[in-house]
């Protein structure tokens, strides 16, 4: 005889670094995302920002458009404009339609780099930056409440007819607001060749056209819709990109510009093939910035991003913050200093000038900038830009890996970590002294640095039973060192 199961209590909603991601049908569920939206809702009419509205996008995952039209009747049952997408578009594209109109917040279904099994939730501030700690706390205190409460809604055809509804095409609006601060014109007349990568995501097509009617040619990979993303995960690092890299290096392109699967995050390789990492990205951006603008404002860069940020701050004069993982911190502390460019070691990049929010189209569009400014002073190919730029910025040899733990014994792998590294902190890591440990600011790490500056980096994640690993070593044996120090300090050998 089977025995009937018991009642399924609400699912636990957390909002981490990024937004709130879960897999399709599991726990991401339209119930779920109904939850979220009336977390939104609620924040919106405690706000009494009802008539000012809430834009909603949606990345090319599968249903997203379906669950961006669930969560637009919950918003539409509380009176709540909704301005929506006419089709999948970049999240930035959420935050600039956010700011253009003087939105209360916007919302944006996707899970970014995630496997193609997950889709997500992600919320904007009124500024168009990442929804801070505070917003976050106000939305899961919501949800916490209406778990297993039938949420009202008012269906979408009807409330657009009503006119409640808006579509919005960014497109038009996005370009105009790009060339404030970006030559598209001096880009397009490059005599070069760009192969572009945008991972099967939501910004397939968009510097294609950006980019187009002029002399410079550009060739993009993966331009359709594939909710599979090709069976790799759409993170603009390899191996996800190592196609791309090796077309490159057959011959033909002078640059890769790469995207992530909501094209927020951004990436690039050399003439050769060799992929540039997201930290040798936040340093290059940092030096267009001050080298080739003359700016000097300052940059906020997460704690487990690059030291060469520190090192061209100080040669430019430039104030440098650190501050935890994740651009709900970044953003906020971006706005809090004026600070001209915000940067995650995962490849997201925010600026004063454009968006406190990442923005991987406009960060590949200033790579392209870059480089082509660097051309000018005489030092191409860019793997020639690339030497000039580490004599100034020094070395970076940089690698992330992702050790995962059996679920049953996660708890204990982080007692271990986070409570016995704090009490017993190690004085060597693969044979080399440690100078300075630093305890993360948001508990769940500790970083570890060597006199000649490398570091490594040991992340406990809040929602998935694994632990990061990040290390920028002064050479690439030193980072294969520390990396594999950094997996014995998890599991515990």
């Amino acid at each position: 005889m089977t025995t009937p199961a018991g009642a399924v209590a609400p699912t636990s909603i957390v909002f981490g670094t990024d937004g709130w991601r879960a897999r399709i049908a599991e726990d991401y569920t339209f119930e779920n995302v109904r939850r979220c939206a009336d977390g939104v809702a609620q924040y919106v009419v405690d706000q009494g920002a009802v008539a000012k509205g809430v834009v909603i996008a949606y990345d090319r995952r599968f249903a997203s458009e379906h669950f961006a039209q669930a969560a637009a009747e919950v918003l539409l049952a509380r009176d709540i404009p909704v301005v929506f997408a006419v089709r999948a578009v970049p999240t930035q594209m959420s935050s600039y339609e956010v700011v253009a109109r003087g939105a209360a917040a916007g919302i944006v279904i996707t899970a970014s780099h995630n496997p193609w099994t997950d889709n997500g939730f992600k919320v904007k501030a009124p500024s168009g930056a990442a929804a801070g700690p505070e917003i976050l706390a106000a939305l899961e205190a919501q949800i916490a409440r209406n778990g297993g409460t039938p949420m009202e809604r008012r269906p979408f055809a009807d409330a657009e007819k009503a006119g409640m509804v808006e579509r919005f095409d960014p497109y038009d609006g996005y370009e105009a607001f790009v060339r404030r601060t970006v030559d598209l014109d001096a880009l397009r007349a490059a005599n070069i060749s760009v192969l572009v990568e945008p991972l099967w995501g939501s910004g397939a097509g968009w510097l294609s056209r950006l980019l187009g009617g002029g002399r410079i040619r550009v060739t993009e990979l993966h331009q359709e819709r594939n909710p599979y993303f090709g069976g790799v995960n759409p993170e603009p690092i390899r191996p996800h990109i190592d196609e791309a890299l090796g077309i490159i290096a057959g011959g033909g392109y002078d640059l890769g510009l790469f995207l992530d699967g909501d094209a927020d995050r951004a990436g690039a390789a050399d003439e050769g093939g060799t992929f540039i990492h997201q930290l040798q990205v936040t340093g290059l951006l940092l030096y267009y910035l001050a080298e080739h603008r003359g700016w000097r404002d300052p940059v906020v860069i997460s704690v487990n991003n690059t030291s060469m940020g520190a090192r061209l701050g100080e040669h430019y004069g430039i104030a440098i913050h650190e501050v935890p993982v994740g651009f709900k911190f970044i953003g906020p502390k971006m706005i809090e200093t004026g600070a001209m460019m915000g940067a995650e070691e995962s490849g997201g990049f925010g600026f004063g000038m454009h968006l406190p929010e990442r923005d991987g189209i406009y960060a590949d569009l200033l790579l392209l900038d870059l480089f082509l400014r660097e051309k000018a002073a005489g030092r191409w190919p860019v793997s020639k830009a690339m030497e000039h730029f580490h004599e100034l910025a020094g070395p970076s040899f940089y690698r992330r890996i992702d050790v995962h733990v059996e679920r049953s014994a996660y708890a204990e792998t982080k007692r271990r970590l986070l409570v016995d590294l704090a009490e017993s902190q190690p004085s060597s890591l693969a044979g080399h002294p440690v100078a300075r440990t630093d305890a993360l600011s948001t508990a769940d790490g500790f970083k570890f640095f060597l006199d000649d500056g490398s570091w490594l980096l040991v992340r406990a994640s809040g929602t998935e039973p694994l632990v990061r690993v990040y290390t920028e070593a002064t050479s690439a044996d030193l980072r294969e060192e520390l990396l594999a120090a950094g997996e014995r300090l998890v599991r515990g050998t």
